[in-house]
């Protein structure tokens, strides 16, 4: 308690004695790097060079010139003039408390004379203010805690108001806009029953869009990765992203996106969902800009976004992965995510993914967020569906600017264009900018809005459109003329009657695994068989592997235990050529992977030591806390490395993220593991809409591996069960028919050590890439049955789906099936037993349901009788309800049930219970 009380105190008096803000800050910050591990050298992955470092000015001298009073008044409509602005396109919102800006507030008369500005009036002082930071668009600053970057945004955003636009881009504008609106009036009456949620009054964000692009060009970025729901997608794809008129009126037509060659696996999505992969012209230079699809879970795409720009800077060699070390991130690829208003507010995946902006191994170089603010959601309005005044506050978590600006003044909205791409540039830091504009229909164009917003519709009904707004704007200053306006609206109608006409005997090209890019070696798997890889590797290469997996420099303090348990003991193994645990084979076949020049990148809460204090790859000072990972130093002109995330405490967000790195590039090991299986659960979303099912919707393949520890060892009903029937039943694996490889992702649950290496391995060796789920162990890890020998990684060695029974006679009559480190305690029930008329076949694979394996398995015993599948699990969970119905049809047997008997919750939480379930078990599996 006293230690506490003077470290309180040193900081009281440290305050005190006149320490600057600053000088407080570098003390804090001090304190926290010397109480947790620490990057103090670069490690793979993550740059301390690539941070910008922002330095705080002393106050200027001439603050004591100035009227104290209009200083704070000034400050108040820094801080808060976006009370008073005109930023709502409909009716302006006035709730806000603003008497902070009322000069009398601050003990001023309108006629008192001030030093601020120039020697002026109160008066003409807040007519400034006004002008400035209460229009059409304002600025909210003041959560951002460093002098400099608030003062240089207020400054940069003072400059661009007064900034004229000049005509030859308010005609651009204009232009845009029109076609726009041409397209939603066409979509209307060719297609008068599509749901194809228009942009129709939130137009101006084409113009963002567009001028955004341009400013990042400029700015010398070569590639934009950025996601959007599907509010204004068709306008976006057609307008500013060169999506083929003709096959987005194919999708309209219910005809498919994707050319017939990829129907054996595509199922496609809707038309609001389209992605696309375009080089934008831009003057004398090529912007490539991806647009991720998305799916109708509103803001699950921003951390898969994310991901895939990581994922392509380090393909790049950007930021992090740059071999310069004076680079910065997001120098050549940028991210950019358009929201809505009520999702942005409501979905916690938003504030996880804020959360991880500025992390290392997930900081992107900052990402530019625009929010399409209808101030509707659905039919929630927004003081139904935030407990704020602005959906855009979540960002203030993070000290995030925001620009509020009105979707009714485009040429406002290219300004905030501009200060959001500049801003980035020069903090490389997120920023948000919050569109106010309305929803010209219902949620979409079938949907009645007037059943529940009737006020606000009947002011949508009597307003013009924005278009019309912007022409008349642009007519009365002459700037364009109603000839022009015409010549637009029939070239671009003319043009999509066009398109339309021949838009059904049009083949799609190909928008995958494309030539050029990093997946053309990749091709669609087959979907009539298994196919077989050999995942071995010499001894001699696995020896050094494993070598260089614990090596540490001699100035590295490492943990006596680790020395003895893990260096000293990992090392005595190799020597010894003993057989080899759970973490080794991990080692082998990353190290292998990386020597083959794959990168390998594994993350997740506490991975780098592992939940079960088993893999340490990622190793700490115990004097510094300095951090090294010996595997990326095997050798000098090592090109894979090995990427250790230690993430936050997040699932959604992280295994978004890191699904947006694995469907970039496929030369890169993506692992994911839960802290324990069940926790999957927190990313159900990016599981189901994307994970199991990306590759039929939209042809992303996909090689993400998911380790999920499970087992059931009395930890109660959570911690036991990965829920592993429920990835089962997310498969398309056939009930009737033989899978293939074809099959949308593979489930295994292995029981050796080889078979995890052989599993990692296959997922980079393999030409194509399916997500791979592994239930993976617990008390395994360091359970000697389950380490294999060296002879089962060596070459010629590979994945068995099925492992046989080497101990079983020929003679056996009857049969049990498993699966996972359930085999163990069977094998040792049979052994105790003395049950030597039973083999114990493991299935190591269960989808794709490994037939043929079976077939080979079950054709040494021709006197079987009986058959079991025993499960730990529940009779309701598990594998059961997947294996039964394929034993039956493509086997031709029936096995009876051995396991727990149905239950609402995984597991008993009773110790009891637990030992009288497992003898109830054992008796059912010998009976």
């Amino acid at each position: 308690m006293q230690c506490c009380f003077s470290f309180q105190m040193s900081i009281f008096n440290l305050v005190l004695s006149g320490a600057s803000r600053n000088s407080c800050r570098i003390f804090r910050s001090s304190v926290i790097s010397q109480r947790f591990y620490r990057y103090k050298q670069d490690v793979y992955g993550y740059k301390n060079s690539a941070n910008v470092v922002i330095q705080e000015n002393e106050s200027p001298g001439s603050k004591q010139e100035l009227t104290y009073a209009a200083h704070k008044l000034k400050e108040a409509y820094e801080s808060h003039g976006h009370k008073l602005a005109t930023i709502y396109p409909l009716k302006n919102i006035t709730h806000l408390n603003t008497e902070e800006l009322d000069p009398a507030y601050h003990g001023l008369n309108l006629q008192d004379k001030v030093l601020l500005q120039g020697d002026l009036s109160v008066e003409n002082l807040v007519k400034k203010l006004q002008n400035t930071f209460c229009g059409n668009s304002s600025v909210e600053a003041s959560m951002i805690d460093n002098v400099e970057e608030r003062s240089w945004v207020l400054e940069k955003f003072a400059e661009l108001h007064k900034t004229e636009i000049s005509k030859d881009d308010k005609q651009n504008i204009c232009s845009m806009l029109v076609k726009s609106e041409v397209l939603d009036n066409f979509l209307a009456t060719k297609f008068p029953t599509l749901k194809r949620y228009a942009c129709e009054g939130a137009e101006s964000m084409l113009s963002f869009v567009h001028y955004m692009l341009r400013y990042l060009s400029s700015q010398g970025a070569e590639q934009v990765v950025f996601g959007m729901p599907h509010r204004g997608r068709n306008n976006l794809l057609h307008g500013e992203l060169n999506y083929p008129a003709q096959v987005m009126f194919r999708k309209m037509k219910g005809l498919r996106e994707f050319p017939e060659e990829a129907m054996s696996i595509a199922v496609g999505d809707v038309l609001s969902h389209l992605d696309v992969s375009t080089d934008v012209k831009i003057e004398d230079r090529s912007l490539h800009v991806t647009l991720v699809q998305n799916p109708s879970h509103l803001e699950a795409q921003n951390a898969v976004v994310a991901g895939k720009c990581r994922g392509r800077q380090q393909t790049l060699g950007d930021g992090d992965f740059s071999t310069e070390s004076d680079t910065k991130r997001g120098e050549k690829v940028v991210c950019f995510t358009i929201h809505g208003d009520a999702a942005f507010a409501g979905q916690g995946v938003v504030m996880e993914a804020l959360n991880m902006s500025r992390l290392p191994h997930f900081d992107v170089g900052g990402t530019i967020h625009l929010i399409v603010n209808n101030l509707l959601g659905f039919t929630t309005p927004p003081h139904h569906g935030r407990s704020t005044p602005y959906s855009s506050d979540i960002g203030k978590m993070i000290g995030c600017p925001v620009i509020h600006v009105n979707g009714d003044s485009p040429e406002d909205v290219v300004k905030a264009a501009q200060l959001a791409t500049e801003y980035r540039h020069k903090f490389r830091k997120d920023i948000i900018v919050d569109m106010l504009c309305y929803r010209r229909w219902g949620h979409n164009e079938m949907d009645d809005p007037t059943f529940t917003q009737p006020l606000t519709y009947k002011m949508v009904e009597n307003r013009k459109s924005v278009p019309q707004l912007y022409v008349d704007k642009l007519m009365a200053d002459d700037v364009i003329t109603n000839d022009i306006i015409e010549k637009w609206k029939s070239e671009e109608s003319e043009h999509l009657n066009g398109e339309l006409k021949g838009c059904e005997s049009v083949e799609p090209d190909p928008n995958y695994l494309q030539s050029g890019s990093s997946w053309q070696n990749m091709m669609i798997p087959r979907t009539d068989s298994i196919s077989q890889w050999d995942t071995g590797c010499s001894a001699a290469l696995l020896r050094y592997v494993g070598a260089k997996s614990v090596e540490i420099p001699e100035w590295f303090n490492i943990h006596e235990h680790l020395l003895k348990t893990h260096v000293t003991s990992r090392l005595d193994k190799l020597r010894a050529n003993g057989d080899i645990d759970w973490s080794l084979a991990e080692a082998f076949a990353f190290g292998s992977l990386m020597h083959q020049n794959f990168d390998v990148r594994l993350c997740g809460q506490d991975v780098g030591r592992g939940t079960f204090s088993h893999r340490h790859d990622f190793l700490v000072d115990q004097v510094d806390g300095t951090v090294i990972i010996p595997l990326n130093h095997m050798h000098e002109n090592q090109k894979g490395h090995l990427e250790i995330v230690n993430s936050l405490l997040s699932e959604e967000a992280v295994l978004g993220f890191e699904y947006g790195m694995s469907i970039e590039n496929p030369n890169r090991l993506i692992v994911w593991e839960a802290q324990f299986g069940d926790f999957f659960n927190g990313a159900q979303i990016v599981i189901d809409t994307m994970v199991t099912s990306g590759e039929a919707k939209w042809m992303y393949q996909s090689g993400l591996v998911m380790l999920l520890p499970h087992g059931y060892d009395g930890a109660g009903p959570e911690h036991s069960s990965c829920r592993i029937e429920r990835f089962l039943q997310c498969t398309n694996s056939s009930e009737t028919h033989v899978d293939g490889d074809g099959v949308n992702m593979s489930v295994c649950h292995p029981t050796t050590s080889a078979q995890y290496f052989h599993l990692l391995r296959r997922q980079m060796l393999r030409n194509f890439r399916k997500p791979l789920i592994v239930a993976s162990p617990k008390i395994l890890l360091r359970f000697p049955p389950a380490m294999s020998p060296m002879k089962d990684f060596e070459e010629g060695t590979t994945f068995q789906p099925v492992i046989g029974d080497d101990r079983a006679p020929k003679s056996a009559t009857n049969i049990i099936f498993c699966s996972g480190k359930h085999y163990y305690a069977l094998e040792k029930e049979r052994a105790q037993r003395k049950r030597d008329d039973t083999a114990i076949l493991r299935l190591e694979e269960l989808c794709p349901f490994p037939t043929s394996a079976i077939q080979r398995e079950l054709a040494k015993y021709p006197s079987v009788k009986y058959f079991v599948w025993s499960q730990e699990e529940p009779r309701n969970m598990g594998p059961w309800g997947f294996v039964a119905p394929r034993f039956e049809n493509l086997l031709g047997i029936q096995p009876k049930f051995a396991g727990r008997p149905c239950l609402p919750a995984p597991a008993v939480g009773i110790g009891q219970i637990h030992n009288e379930q497992i003898q109830n078990l054992m008796q059912d599996t010998f009976s």
